[in-house]
């Protein structure tokens, strides 16, 4: 592709390359460069790709964009932006992926895997199309799975994403937005026919600062969009409706009366949530095989998206009741039956207060919480978490997460500030004993949340990730137990 094409919606300030020039492929780091390729040099977090030019001109990049002059004789393209360019360029090399799928973008704290899952089961169910999906777990392209390394991929490997999804034959494309992409221009350039907002809750403030800095990049999705829908529970709903360029519709798990698409007669037990969902004169009963209040929030951000995307309510409902659960979302684990163990990603302050309560009203013995709190984030929630867990549960057992550079037992320290001195808890470093110790000390009738790592199979430790499955440390830990029985 010739570089003039690339850059086609590029604003230049200068250049010295030749936009005659063929481009194999575009790179954004420097160690990967190929001969032939254009180089972006984008400003990161922890390093500033400006200082890698003469490193990919020397491994045979035809081309440098960046937003700085570099020093020498070397062909490049200055632009205001360019992290923002990434994205454009990446689009045009692609060939406009994004305009030959319908794009349905999820974002807020919580609720994004859950309601994403939700939303292309029902895409399938309802429409028979091939759906791709890029979140948190994993990537989907219909039913191939790609592993996923971070919520939103940078622009460039989501672009590529995009690209092999119309390859594939998809003709949806549902993502889970994160603040940090909708931040750093990731999805900068791609419209979505339906936008969504769950909720904001604390998290992530140790990139945007404030609540109010987090609540404005996840608006930044509704300039994007042909149409929305925001969950009127959530206070910060407004402030998303008054930054939207397009028509926003409310729904509401709580049945505020402003809501165009609200639940009634809400029903929980342990294995799922019932209710009916309505929508002005239209109704429709949903069963959702997913235990928690939560649960019926997440099943209206999926019956949101279908109405957008012209489903009808009672196709929608009845695509809901036809679908399973999620893989870390308040998932069961196979044990004897004089106790209970569910594993969910719950790593914030609101999502483990919630997952506690939605046990809470399942259960009729002990609660018992095993957590801790991930390392090089936001310390600031760790005491949070710690209070809430006192509150909320009668055993706290208090271990690490995905420490990563950080001390496992400062983070502890952390945690139990939060907590008070005669509060109920165990402290136990190992993760995986901590989860044998719970088993162990279990009482008939239990509870027990095994809550932040989720559908995550590693623990990361020291810029290591290393195996670790809380199913597979249940189930060995369970059948020991069983052969020194016998």
């Amino acid at each position: 592709m010739k570089l003039g094409e690339l850059l086609a919606d590029i604003p230049i300030q200068e250049a010295s390359a030749s936009l005659d020039a063929d481009i194999r492929d575009i790179c954004y780091d420097s160690r990967r460069v190929m001969p032939g390729d254009l180089f972006v040099a984008v400003e990161g977090l922890k390093s500033d790709g400006h200082r890698f030019i003469r490193s990919a001109i020397e491994k045979g990049a035809a081309a440098v964009l960046c937003q700085r002059r570099p020093e020498g004789d070397i062909p490049y393209i200055l632009t205001p932006d360019s992290r923002r360019a990434l994205a454009l360029v990446s689009a045009a090399f692609f060939g406009q992926s994004a305009e030959k799928l319908q794009m349905v973008g999820v974002t807020g704290t919580n609720g994004k895997t859950t309601s994403t899952i939700l939303i292309k089961h029902m895409l399938e169910d309802c429409l028979g199309a091939k759906v791709g999906l890029i979140g948190t777990i994993s990537n989907w392209i219909g039913d191939r799975e790609i592993p996923a390394e971070r919520t939103t991929p940078e622009s460039y490997d989501l672009q590529r994403m995009l690209s092999q999804m119309v390859s594939a034959g998809c003709r949806y494309a549902v993502m889970e937005v994160s603040s940090h992409a909708l931040a750093l221009d990731r999805v900068e350039g791609i419209r979505f026919q339906a936008g969504i907002f769950t909720n904001l809750t604390q998290d992530h403030l140790d990139f945007h600062g404030t609540m109010e800095g987090y609540a404005e990049a996840k608006a930044r999705l509704f300039t994007q969009c042909g149409a929305g829908a925001v969950n009127l529970d959530d206070p910060w709903a407004a402030l998303m409706a008054r930054r939207a360029d397009c028509p926003v519709m409310g729904y509401s798990a709580e049945g505020r009366p402003e809501a165009e698409l609200s639940a009634e007669n809400v029903s929980l037990s342990a294995g799922g949530v019932s209710f009916v969902v309505r929508r002005g004169e239209e109704q429709a009963p949903v069963r959702l095989a997913i235990p928690g209040r939560f649960s019926v929030s997440n099943a209206l951000t999926a019956v949101s998206a279908g109405l957008l995307l012209g489903i009808p309510l009672k196709d929608c409902a009845a695509s809901l009741n036809r679908a399973k659960g999620v893989k870390g979302r308040v998932e069961l684990v196979p044990t004897p039956p004089d106790f209970t163990m569910v594993i969910d990603y719950a790593h914030t302050p609101d999502a483990l207060e919630k997952v506690l309560r939605t046990m809470r009203e399942v259960s009729d013995g002990r609660l018992v919480v095993l957590f801790g709190c991930g390392g090089d984030r936001d310390a600031t929630k760790r005491p949070i978490m710690g209070r809430i867990a006192a509150e909320n549960a009668d055993l706290s057992i208090v271990t690490s997460d995905n420490p990563r550079s950080e001390d496992p037992d400062k983070i502890i320290g952390d945690i139990l500030a939060g907590m008070p001195a005669d509060a109920p808890r165990q402290v136990i470093s190992s993760r995986p004993a901590a989860i044998g110790w719970t088993i162990e000390h279990h009482e008939p009738g239990d509870v027990i949340v095994l809550a932040g790592k989720g559908y995550e199979t590693y623990q990361e430790v020291n810029g290591e990730k290393r195996h670790m499955d809380e199913r597979e440390i249940v189930a060995d830990y369970l059948k020991k137990s069983e052969e020194r029985t016998t």
